[in-house]
């Protein structure tokens, strides 16, 4: 009932027409998840097009129903 989605990256030469929006279609067609995770970057077209197909940032959910916690560690120890 859970997805995780890192990102969605198309070739800057290839972007605008419609690809990322095929894929997230693709990645999604006949599942019923309850809770997608999505992590990216701060970029705003970023923000754009996640929230055009439905996301939103976990502080922006009405409620108490969602608290989103993420532990990064730096790969040098």
């Amino acid at each position: 009932t859970i997805a995780y989605l890192q990102d969605i990256l198309v070739d800057p030469g290839h972007q605008r027409r419609g690809i990322a929006s095929e894929l997230l279609r693709h990645v999604f067609a006949g599942t019923a998840m309850s809770v997608t995770v999505l992590l990216t970057d701060t970029e705003e077209r970023q923000r754009a097009f996640y929230e055009t197909h439905g996301f939103r940032e976990s502080r922006d959910v009405e409620g108490d129903e969602l608290r989103a916690f993420v532990r990064v560690q730096s790969r040098d120890g």
